[in-house]
């Protein structure tokens, strides 16, 4: 990444004083935070197309759950989290003992390194994908083993295993859909990879972008396997980033493992949120079929101007724009969208994430402004 352009830790670092966006000239003048999944207001400010945060926030029921409970939040409400527990269990079919709950999926990704990876015991990665746990993992003297993705953005749980195998891998991370690339590994893949993976490998199953796709989860596994951990976050579909709530589903002997690094009170204001979400008909779907159309919109624009597009079921696609990534994600920047960045692996690919069609729209005007290409939709 260009080097006057913040990285994702350093700006979420920086977030809380305003430099992050101060720094490239791109300061939002208000909010970005929306009332209503289908129509959220015009920012006067850049378009922000880099976290994969969701462009309409949290939905209006959740909203009014997290107004709701301020007056409330002088006390701890420990059985609030109990409630979401019992329903997330019962919506998932699993048992509730099965559940832990957390302050967003980055905080037990964080911990499974430190519980289960160490100078003896590596950690197996896709290549690209999210980088924390790698990173993480790598800081406490971890071999880290990084196995490209295969041609379609998959997984390659084959040599994954044999990795595994090599280092003799204490975890083993998979991310489905993939992040940067929003790209699937077929269900057929992992069943594989679960039935072939050394037996001292445990296994983490990265949900986060599930719920935008019609892919199956593995989280009903949890039931019998006592080598599975799957993460999901309220961060992604339901909008909720910045409030901070997550899950972890694993034997409770992984999560007494998780839980022995400490444990903390969630926010309430999160807990009453992530509950009228999860209590919401049909937010899931609506979202759903929202991103997926405006997705598929985009990647078919830059399909038509030859540019290729990795298979994404995300609310993020990577695309190839064919020269330098970093200073492609600087000249967006310059003309007011702030897209993701590009990995090693793929210098010349760039993630971004799908926002309004509004923001896709500037999107287009951007990419068109720097490539060339006709702007014209269709």
């Amino acid at each position: 990444m260009s080097s006057h352009l913040p990285s994702r830790r350093t700006f979420l670092h920086l977030a809380g004083t305003g430099l992050a966006l101060s720094g490239i000239g791109l300061v939002p003048a208000t909010s970005t935070a929306v009332a209503s999944p289908s129509a959220p207001p015009r920012a006067t400010g850049p378009v922000l197309l880099n976290f994969n945060e969701s462009p309409y926030g949290p939905a209006p029921a959740a909203q009014a759950a997290a107004r709701a409970i301020v007056a409330d939040s002088g006390r701890y409400l420990f059985a609030l989290a109990g409630e979401l527990r019992d329903v997330f269990a019962a919506q998932e079919g699993i048992g509730t003992d099965r559940v832990r709950l957390f302050p967003g999926s980055s905080e037990p990704l964080n911990r499974a390194a430190v519980v289960w990876t160490s100078a003896t015991a590596g950690l197996v990665v896709a290549d690209p994908t999210f980088e924390s746990l790698g990173d993480l993992a790598a800081a406490r003297g971890a071999t880290v083993a990084r196995v490209p993705l295969t041609a379609d953005g998959a997984h390659d749980v084959r040599a994954m295993v044999d990795a595994a195998a090599r280092i003799n891998a204490g975890l083993l991370y998979l991310c489905n859909p993939n992040n940067p690339t929003g790209s699937i590994t077929p269900d057929a893949d992992i069943a594989w990879l679960l039935a072939h993976k050394p037996a001292q490998t445990r296994v983490l199953v990265d949900e986060a972008y599930l719920q935008f796709s019609a892919q199956p989860s593995v989280i009903a596994q949890v039931m019998q396997r006592d080598d599975l951990i799957v993460l999901r976050t309220f961060s992604k579909l339901y909008g909720m980033a910045g409030l901070r709530l997550g899950v972890a589903a694993a034997h409770p002997d992984r999560l007494r493992e998780l839980a022995s690094l400490g444990d903390n009170p969630l926010p309430v204001t999160a807990l009453a949120a992530g509950l009228a979400s999860l209590r919401e008909p049909g937010l899931v779907a609506q979202r759903r079929e929202q991103n997926a159309s405006v997705r598929q919109a985009t990647v078919e624009w830059l399909r038509k101007r030859g540019f290729r597009c990795v298979p994404s079921e995300a609310n993020c696609f990577m695309v190839d724009v064919q020269r330098d990534g970093a200073a492609f994600t600087a000249a967006m920047a310059e003309r007011g969208v702030v897209i993701g960045r590009s990995w090693p692996i793929w210098p010349k690919v760039v993630r971004v994430t799908v926002g309004t069609e509004a923001e896709m729209a500037a999107f287009r005007t951007a990419f068109a402004a720097i490539t060339g290409a006709p702007t014209a939709q269709g």
